[in-house]
């Protein structure tokens, strides 16, 4: 989830805190530049996760492009999973073909694994979002930083029947150098968001699509909900956002890893 009031604001931190990280710039031609050096991210890109096994260092950066290429773009669904929500947005995407990756948080993960279950039977990729949702980690400890890191995997690999979550999402993008060597090292690429839809806000499910249209030149990977709160609207506003990324002539992908 986003920070609370923060617009874009997380960015510029995470940018701060990541040593080697270039910012995006916004503009639909650096994206298209951005994604077509990822296009050849190897089969790695599109593999499932692995059952089990040790984990495989992956880069420290901060992700952003799609595996899809030039044309493609990366839902991700945050908070979860939810008994209320999930299901229905894993409905929606089962109906438009598209495949998405959750960032599940630790306590959520445990407290549902037939969801987490469901979300990789359903082909979908996960994404460790920490234990708690803490928007302030990069004020704590490196300590903290790796128990609320290595927790929430080990909740995840369980609840999942022993699929690791494939990518690390800071909570409100509280990334520092140490929390993005330490999940990297996981095999849990960094990721990050470049429409951050508000849909948090409840602003209603037409300023979520309306957000969508407007922010989608800044770059491929989109920010959504699935818990939290009433997320009806986020519903609402996939089943009118997924057919007009196709019609529009875009490709669903994963992010890069």
């Amino acid at each position: 989830m986003a920070r609370h009031g923060g617009g874009r604001g997380w960015y510029g931190k995470v940018v701060g805190a990541a040593l080697g990280v270039t910012m995006l710039a916004v503009g639909a031609s650096v994206w298209t530049a951005q994604a077509d050096s990822a296009g050849g991210s190897s089969s790695e890109a599109t593999a499932p996760a692995t059952p089990g096994g040790a984990a495989e260092q992956v880069d420290v950066t901060i992700a952003h492009a799609s595996d899809a290429g030039a044309r493609g773009v990366n839902i991700t669904i945050d908070d979860g999973p939810d008994p209320a929500w999930t299901p229905q947005v894993l409905d929606i995407l089962r109906e438009y073909g598209v495949k998405a990756t959750f960032c599940v948080t630790g306590t959520q993960a445990q407290a549902h694994p037939d969801l987490v279950k469901a979300v990789v039977a359903a082909g979908h990729r996960l994404c460790n979002h920490s234990v708690s949702h803490d928007t302030a980690m990069d004020k704590k400890s490196e300590a903290y930083q790796s128990q609320e890191i290595l927790d929430a995997e080990r909740m995840i690999i369980e609840a999942s029947g022993g699929v690791r979550p494939m990518y690390y999402r800071a909570p409100g993008g509280a990334f520092t150098p140490y929390s993005r060597k330490l999940a990297a090292s996981h095999g849990m690429r960094p990721l990050g968001w470049n429409v951050d839809t508000k849909d948090f806000e409840r602003p209603g499910a037409d300023a979520i699509v309306a957000t969508v249209e407007r922010e989608l030149p800044n770059g491929p990977t989109l920010l959504f909900h699935d818990a939290g709160g009433d997320r009806s609207q986020t519903v609402e506003a996939l089943r009118r956002v997924l057919p007009w990324l196709t019609e529009q002539g875009y490709a669903f992908g994963f992010p890069v890893r």
